[in-house]
């Protein structure tokens, strides 16, 4: 059952931490990625083993393509998320090294139809806005929280993010799954038992 008056305070959450996001200077945007990827690869450190999911970037978030890039170099599986329909999970497919990425909707590149598909050990993820508690402000179209629903293991949870992004109090439902850490600018950040 969705909750009219948190649905409502997520809506005007979005419009600020779309605008708090589109107004952040296009040379800082470069500086920033390259300092989430370097914090990425020395505090999560993904093992040789681990499956991740990463995202593609679409309009003005932050671009996460060099620690794409480094984990592909590094042989890592690495996955993308693919909008199959409204109400559907993400198809998850891996991004083998040397294919192509095609238009999946959304402004966004994805595998193949015929790409395999794999549940990811850890999972990075664009986000509109976070808090202090690790509640992820994302588009609305719940995507992250049915594939989360619908996989056999908990994977970590990394949101991806500029520091300006975070937010007083972002209202969580039950189906609001916290992220285990969230990466900007300024470094990482750890909620619930690992902070």
């Amino acid at each position: 059952m969705v909750d009219e008056k948190i649905e409502e305070a997520k809506a005007a959450l979005r419009s600020q931490a779309h605008a708090i996001r589109a107004a952040i200077p296009q040379a800082d945007r470069v500086d920033a990625a390259a300092a989430v990827a370097a914090a990425f690869f020395k505090d999560v450190a993904p093992a040789a083993s681990d499956v991740v999911a990463a995202y593609w970037r679409i309009r003005d978030e932050l671009d996460c393509q060099p620690i794409l890039v480094r984990l592909m170099d590094n042989n890592h599986t690495v996955i993308l998320p693919v909008v199959l329909g409204a109400e559907e999970p993400l198809d998850l497919r891996v991004w083998e090294q040397g294919e192509a990425l095609y238009e999946a909707g959304f402004g966004t590149l994805a595998p193949s139809e015929q790409a395999p598909r794999a549940e990811p050990d850890l999972v990075i993820m664009p986000l509109l806005g976070f808090d202090k508690n690790g509640t992820r402000l994302g588009y609305g179209g719940g995507y992250y929280d049915r594939t989360l629903a619908n996989l056999s293991k908990k994977p970590r949870l990394i949101g991806l993010a500029f520091a300006a992004q975070e937010l007083d109090e972002i209202p969580r439902e039950a189906h609001d799954v916290p992220l285990d850490a969230v990466i900007t600018e300024n470094g990482i950040r750890h909620f619930g038992a690992s902070a």
